[in-house]
């Protein structure tokens, strides 16, 4: 059922699905980006850093969990823009093989004239159940009736 700005409450949670990274990811996301450091694409390298092994881009991983909230929570025409990441913060690292998944919780809501704006925490878990990253991204949403 697709949510609108009335629909959604401030403490509310979502949980999404996991989606395991894969080293096909890395490359691809690489590729995209232009962001092919070490640390993501060397496995010699990497052996030798404080990971001991190649890990995943931080966008990388952000950008996953933003797919995996469009297919738990729908605003799918509702949307209006992504309005902003606050307080982004990469807590662990990312490896090939690592599934991850997001918690998610309603923050704050604030009615602007246009439509409304949602924050939401996003708290990014590793299959040991690990925090890897968190950050509030801010959603502009449309009113029911506009």
């Amino acid at each position: 059922m697709e949510k609108f700005f009335e629909d959604v409450a401030v403490g509310e949670t979502y949980e999404t699905s996991g989606r395991t990274i894969t080293e096909a990811d890395i490359v691809n996301f690489a590729g995209i980006s232009g962001d092919f450091n070490r640390i993501h694409m060397d496995e010699e390298y990497a052996k030798k850093t404080i990971y001991g092994t190649r890990i995943a881009h931080g966008l990388l991983v952000i950008s996953i969990v933003s797919g995996l909230r469009l297919r738990t929570v729908n605003f799918d025409s509702s949307l209006i823009a992504l309005y902003g990441i606050d307080n982004l913060r990469f807590t662990s690292p990312v490896k090939i093989g690592d599934t991850i998944r997001a918690k998610i919780t309603v923050t704050k809501k604030e009615e602007k004239e246009k439509g409304g704006l949602l924050t939401l925490k996003h708290e990014v878990l590793n299959q040991k159940n690990e925090l890897v990253a968190v950050f509030d991204l801010l959603l502009m949403v449309s009113y029911k009736n506009s």
